[in-house]
C-alpha cells in the first residue's frame, strides 16, 4: 500500500470508542489488531527507506571525507513528515480496510455447529 498517498490526521484526534469495538464485539481485541497493523506498516516504511537510503551509502571508510547529503537528508525529511503508523492503523480500521480475525471464535463456531448437527 501507498502510505505516502493516504490522507489522515498527522496528530492524534479524541474518537468515539463505539467506533472501534463494533467490528470485532471487544475494545481490547481492537486494539490488538490495530497494534499489529500498526508494526506491520511500521515495517513496510522502515524496509522502503533503508532501501532509499542504501542507494546513497558510500562503500569508502574514510573518517576525513564526511559531507552532507542533500538527497538523504530530504528522503529522511519526508519519511518524518508522514503520519505515524499507529495513525495509519486506525485510518484503515474504521474504513474496513483491515482484515482480522480471531482462530479461537472460529474454532468455538464450529463446535457449536458441528454438537447442532
Amino acid at each position: 500500500m501507498d502510505f505516502k498517498k493516504i490522507k489522515t490526521d498527522t496528530e492524534a484526534v479524541t474518537r468515539r470508542i463505539r467506533d472501534f469495538d463494533m467490528p470485532t464485539g471487544n475494545i481490547y481485541e481492537t486494539l490488538v489488531v490495530l497494534a499489529k497493523r500498526a508494526n506491520q506498516i511500521s515495517h513496510e516504511i522502515k524496509e522502503e527507506l533503508s532501501q532509499k537510503i542504501q542507494e546513497f551509502a558510500t562503500t569508502q571508510d574514510n573518517l576525513e571525507e564526511v559531507f552532507e547529503n542533500r538527497e538523504q537528508i530530504e528522503i529522511a525529511k519526508f519519511y518524518e513528515r508522514l503520519p505515524k503508523p499507529t495513525l495509519l492503523a486506525v485510518h484503515e480500521f474504521l474504513r474496513g480496510r483491515v482484515y482480522h480475525r480471531n482462530p479461537i471464535k472460529t474454532a468455538v463456531k464450529e463446535q457449536e455447529t458441528a454438537v447442532e448437527s
